[in-house]
């Protein structure tokens, strides 16, 4: 059975077919990926998140919100009560639509702001707009990312490593620099790391390069920050059905079935953590890596 009636009338669902699992069909996409042309389409708990109010009044910038786990995530933070700005690339606006969308029919404010976070003018300018428009930041999320596969090493285009980089992490350092002084005690930092910082994938090397850097980058940051009251950690997922993967060359069709789990996370199984973290449950949190894997051990 798939579901279980728990002694206080919950129904508990069974992991391994809580969500869709492979073969899906063969797909691919140029970058950057979209929602609308991945199938299945991705959860993003649009049925299933409800919200307690841990977050209401709170102002929270999300990188990469147009789709996959920063839309989940966008989503999750408006159920609880907080106001979101949005931050994706100018060609992924049909998403970042669609993710507005569902932050404004939960009753916060949406608003979006296209560009590319490897600009440090465009960062600075992202949290000026949060605080301008919103009042105040407490909530920051470093998840955009760039991933692309490359069968030789030797090969690897110089601009794909640096846009690897700049994009995965040297933007956060961007964002948070300008968003740390406009932050006040009891603010977050939250930064989307992978499984990959600790087995890499040898096709996308620079890509899991930069997420062992962003769990180095998350520690420190913590340890630095945290004089101040503002709390740094990161989440760490495995598998994840977003639009990287149809964009990135690979076998989409088993895609998560190494998991223990035998299917890949929805986005909509991350969002819960994010909100813990985020929220004053955590208030005791800071420095961690939260692998949300499946079951695949992160060491």
């Amino acid at each position: 059975m798939a579901k279980q009636v728990g002694g206080n009338g919950s129904v508990a669902q069974d992991p391994r077919e809580a969500g869709p699992k492979p073969p899906f069909p063969k797909q691919s996409q140029e970058t950057p990926g979209t929602e609308q042309a991945m199938r299945p389409k991705p959860d993003h708990g649009e049925d299933s998140y409800r919200g307690n109010g841990k977050l209401t009044g709170r102002a929270a910038l999300i990188t990469g919100a147009d789709s996959g786990i920063g839309r989940a995530v966008a989503l999750a933070f408006a159920r609880e009560g907080a106001d979101i700005v949005l931050s994706y690339l100018p060609a992924e606006e049909d998403d970042a639509r669609e993710s507005a969308s569902w932050i404004e029919k939960a009753g916060r404010r949406a608003i979006r702001a296209p560009g590319d976070i490897q600009d440090q003018r465009h960062c600075r300018e992202l949290v000026e707009r949060t605080v301008a428009e919103l009042g105040r930041i407490d909530i920051l999320v470093n998840n955009a990312a760039y991933q692309k596969a490359h069968d030789d090493f030797t090969t690897i285009p110089a601009e794909d490593i640096e846009r690897t980089f700049r994009t995965n992490i040297i933007a956060m350092f961007f964002l948070a620099q300008a968003a740390v002084p406009r932050m006040k005690a009891g603010s977050s930092i939250i930064n989307t790391a992978s499984i990959q910082a600790r087995k890499p994938t040898p096709p996308i090397l620079a890509y899991a390069t930069t997420k062992g850097a962003i769990v180095t980058f998350t520690m420190g940051l913590a340890e630095t920050l945290i004089e101040r009251g503002i709390r740094v950690n990161a989440v760490a997922p495995g598998p994840v059905w977003t639009p990287l993967i149809p964009q990135t060359p690979m076998d989409t069709e088993d895609f998560g079935e190494s998991s223990p789990i035998k299917r890949p996370a929805q986005p909509a199984e991350l969002a819960p953590v994010y909100v813990f973290l985020a929220s004053d449950d955590a208030r005791y949190v800071n420095g961690g890596v939260y692998p949300v894997t499946g079951g695949m051990p992160m060491e």
